[in-house]
């Protein structure tokens, strides 16, 4: 599963696909390079080593307890700066000693330890280091079960190259040549190469449904129109459509082990994807994936196996234009992200079960903003990262009539976890 089916066996086609996937890589300089749109330090309390305890003595100047207590709060600074938790739980040690050797009472103790404790802050870097932030990020990982719950592709256990979702399947039809709109919910029908056979607009709305309180209770209406639920669509496309990622489970990969880099970090990227609808569902037609230091260090547009039948453009920003000169594949696309990506890279995403299933991609290392922010009402309801930017950072993010920046929404969702380890230390002093 964890590698990426190659043309037949000739060098020749291994190097055609080595260039087409640095080609893409270079794309964004070029074919993705459109104007940026400018949107309108934490401590770890768990480790894989044990941590150091402080000695029991008899007649202690100090007690125990109370040395026991500055120790772990200094080791919780050092956290913040040094690159490994071995380096931390040694500088906590010497600084806790120091402060123990210079007192001759539990007072004068409590007032070095204090001091200590100040200097230890101003050390810490307004910026966690790649290993502090990849540590802490830990805290906020997906468990199997969230990842079950949220509708994740998981790896089939006998198939290899395919996925399995243990979430409740969606309204289907028995008829295998028909189909249900999810834009409108209307059944229409498709030939047996999934061309619609009749030709039938889909009146529909493009917002989402979105509770207001009135007087005397709550209304219910699309964002797009403030139509009621019910209300005839405000939007006209020209055909129906329909999703398909979870009807099509074949061709995924998975990352896999890789020996741990020289400085312990194995990477920490968020990824946004622009999706089109095809007369097969939604497939990937653009890539953003940025570093730690929200640099952009993959972004390529893509393009689809089958004949696009709208471009969706008003979510995704991606014309037909933008995808007229590409030659990058789904299975570039994979090749590039599992050479980059290995199984204990974090991944950060807003519901990025959706992305995983557009890449047909599967990585359990995740970090999802919209399970870590979850909504009022908990599942399914969760919501939007415009609405989680504007309440945690004071900013407006996907103001664009032109549709959605996917470098902008993968920006977006590193800032919020970085926004909220850093708010979580508050908590935790």
């Amino acid at each position: 599963v964890g590698s990426v089916p190659l043309p037949n066996n000739s060098e020749t086609s291994v190097l055609a696909l080595k260039a087409r996937t640095l080609a893409g890589m270079a794309s964004k300089t070029s074919s993705t390079n459109k104007p940026k749109r400018i949107a309108h330090a934490p401590s770890l309390q768990s480790t894989t080593l044990k941590r150091p305890v402080i000695p029991t003595e008899f007649g202690a100047k100090v007690p125990t307890n109370i040395r026991q207590r500055y120790l772990n709060i200094f080791i919780d600074e050092c956290l913040k700066f040094c690159s490994s938790a071995q380096e931390a739980f040694d500088k906590a040690l010497s600084e806790e000693k120091v402060a123990y050797e210079r007192s001759t009472s539990r007072n004068i103790y409590l007032n070095v330890a204090v001091n200590t404790l100040k200097k230890l802050r101003s050390l810490a870097p307004n910026s966690p280091s790649r290993s502090a932030l990849y540590r802490r990020l830990k805290e906020y990982l997906l468990t199997e079960d969230q990842l079950k719950e949220n509708g994740y592709p998981m790896p089939h256990p006998e198939k290899a190259g395919r996925a399995i979702v243990f979430t409740a399947e969606e309204k289907k039809t028995t008829d295998s040549s028909c189909r249900i709109c999810c834009r409108c919910g209307t059944e229409y029908m498709v030939s047996a190469s999934g061309n619609c056979i009749r030709k039938e607009e889909c009146l529909h709305h493009w917002g989402r449904l979105r509770k207001q309180k009135v007087p005397g209770g709550w209304e219910t209406h699309y964002s797009c129109c403030s139509g009621a639920v019910g209300s005839p669509g405000c939007q006209v496309a020209k055909q129906h459509v329909q999703d398909g990622r979870k009807e099509s489970l074949d061709g995924f990969v998975k990352t896999f082990e890789k020996l741990p880099a020289t400085d312990g970090y194995p990477g920490i990227f968020a990824l946004d994807c622009e999706m089109c609808y095809t007369k097969q569902g939604l497939e990937l037609t653009r890539i953003t994936v940025i570093n730690s230091d929200l640099k952009v260090v993959y972004d390529t547009f893509v393009k689809p196996d089958n004949k696009v039948v709208d471009y969706n453009t008003r979510f995704s920003g991606v014309t037909e234009e933008d995808l007229a000169n590409t030659s990058i594949t789904l299975r570039d696309v994979q090749a590039v992200l599992l050479n980059m990506f290995s199984a204990d890279t974090i991944l950060i995403g807003h519901s990025l079960e959706s992305d995983l299933f557009a890449l047909k991609f599967i990585h359990c290392t995740v970090v999802d903003t919209s399970v870590v922010f979850p909504h009022r009402l908990g599942m399914p309801y969760k919501r939007a990262l415009r609405t989680l930017m504007a309440d945690y950072l004071k900013r407006i993010i996907q103001d664009n009539v032109e549709g959605h920046d996917s470098s902008e929404d993968a920006r977006a969702c590193m800032e919020l976890m970085i926004w909220k380890i850093k708010e979580d230390a508050k908590v935790k002093r």
